[in-house]
């Protein structure tokens, strides 16, 4: 088996949207030493739960471990390691006004963005997708020197 303590994992957890929770959560990662690549939070809108989607790695045994422990958290409702899911991730990046702006609308198009703001000195893009394609997005970005790369958090749902 491939090294199986790096492998990517997208856990998703409906919480009740009040104060500590999150740091409930993240302090079962933390516990057992692993690191959160990416941690998305939104309230579910008309109740009074969140939606926490987080990104990490690590083996099938601790990650189980992990989802037991969470389901105990009294303010935990469903906890989903996601096996089959639909996932996105956005990042922003700002190029310079210099930058041309033609190129950087087709770039962000392949991705399925855009351009969502123009300055006096700057160009904001946009992109929302897979993150492997976000991914790279920016290393194909990297040729009109971004001054600035802002990558948000994996959102996951279950197939």
């Amino acid at each position: 088996m491939a090294n199986s303590n790096n492998e990517r994992r997208v856990i998703s957890v409906v919480v009740m949207n009040e104060s500590s929770v999150l740091a409930r959560v993240t302090a079962l990662f933390a516990g057992r030493g692993y690191n959160i690549e990416s941690l998305t939070v939104a309230p579910i809108p008309n109740s009074d739960k969140s939606h926490i989607t987080i990104e990490t790695k690590g083996n099938a045994r601790v990650m189980e471990q992990i989802t037991k422990q969470l389901h105990k958290l009294i303010p935990v409702y469903k906890v989903i390691e996601h096996e089959e899911m639909v996932e996105k991730e956005m990042v922003l990046v700002k190029f310079p006004i210099g930058t041309n702006m033609s190129d950087i609308a087709a770039l962000a198009a392949a991705y399925n963005g855009g351009i969502v703001n123009v300055g006096p000195e700057m160009v904001v893009a946009q992109v929302a997708d897979e993150p492997k394609r976000v991914k790279h997005f920016i290393e194909a970005a990297e040729r009109y020197n971004p001054c600035e790369i802002v990558r948000g958090g994996v959102v996951a749902i279950e197939r």
